[in-house]
């Protein structure tokens, strides 16, 4: 059996005047909205070539980054690179060598027979990561033959997430902050060594270091703090073994 619904019928004048006042606010709605994508439509179709020159100039802009990736930066690492490859081979040599190590390490650093070396290609090649990589040679070298503060500024220009040569170039400018007699500094990047990445390798071992500046100091109470945190973490490394004996120098000698 068919069903349907009965027009609804507003009984008195109260009831009449709150259905007439709701179809007229529900109308002004409608009309504000007709209005509103009337006005959107009158804004796009008047400013559809600006917005269209907008929407290409973001493209070209992608583009153009892609072309530069792969045309400008991709072959610029490829070469910087290749390039890092021959003061690599002095400078591995220098590290087994007996003698002569001085001399190696100024080849790797200035290169030869028209070779870039270290400096060269860390100042050619700035961008790149062979770039970036060139400056932790040089400031290592630099180290090795005793020339601080040139190691310095070029371990300082260095930047690497690596979970090892990111400690170990902090803890490279340490020990040549240690070698020139200032402390202070040195005890500064032991600590940023130790903290940059968290393993059984480096943390202890710039802690350690950390440590013993800290008595050096006279700050003992820090010197406990740092070799204590040694024995909580990394009790099994080199330093944990004996750190004991480091911690009752430190505590006593308050």
């Amino acid at each position: 059996m068919a069903t349907y619904k009965k027009k609804y019928k507003p009984e008195g004048k109260k009831e009449q005047q709150q259905v007439e006042e709701m179809e007229s606010t529900t109308a002004e709605v409608f009309n504000t909205l007709d209005e509103t994508a009337s006005k959107s439509e009158q804004w796009i179709e008047k400013n559809s070539k600006p917005l269209f020159y907008a929407l290409v100039g973001v493209v070209v802009v992608f583009l153009a980054y892609l072309a530069y990736n792969k045309y400008v930066v991709e072959p610029n690492e490829l070469e910087a690179s290749n390039e890092l490859a021959f003061p690599r081979k002095y400078f591995d040599e220098a590290s087994t060598a007996g003698s002569g190590i001085d001399s190696l390490l100024n080849l790797g650093l200035e290169g030869t027979d028209g070779k870039f070396g270290f400096l060269d290609i860390a100042e050619s090649y700035s961008g790149t990561d062979a770039g970036n990589l060139a400056n932790y040679y040089a400031g290592v070298s630099y180290l090795q033959m005793k020339n601080y503060e040139k190691a310095i500024t070029y371990l300082e220009k260095f930047n690497s997430d690596d979970a090892l040569l990111g400690p170990v170039a902090l803890g490279a400018i340490g020990d040549a902050f240690a070698d020139i007699n200032q402390p202070e500094q040195a005890l500064e990047y032991y600590e940023k060594a130790a903290n940059k990445k968290d393993n059984t390798f480096t943390s202890p071992l710039f802690l350690y270091k950390a440590g013993q500046t800290a008595m050096q100091l006279k700050e003992f109470g820090k010197a406990e703090t740092l070799f204590s945190k040694i024995k909580a973490n990394y009790p099994s490394s080199e330093q944990g073994r004996s750190i004991e004996k480091f911690i009752n120098a430190a505590k006593y000698a308050n």
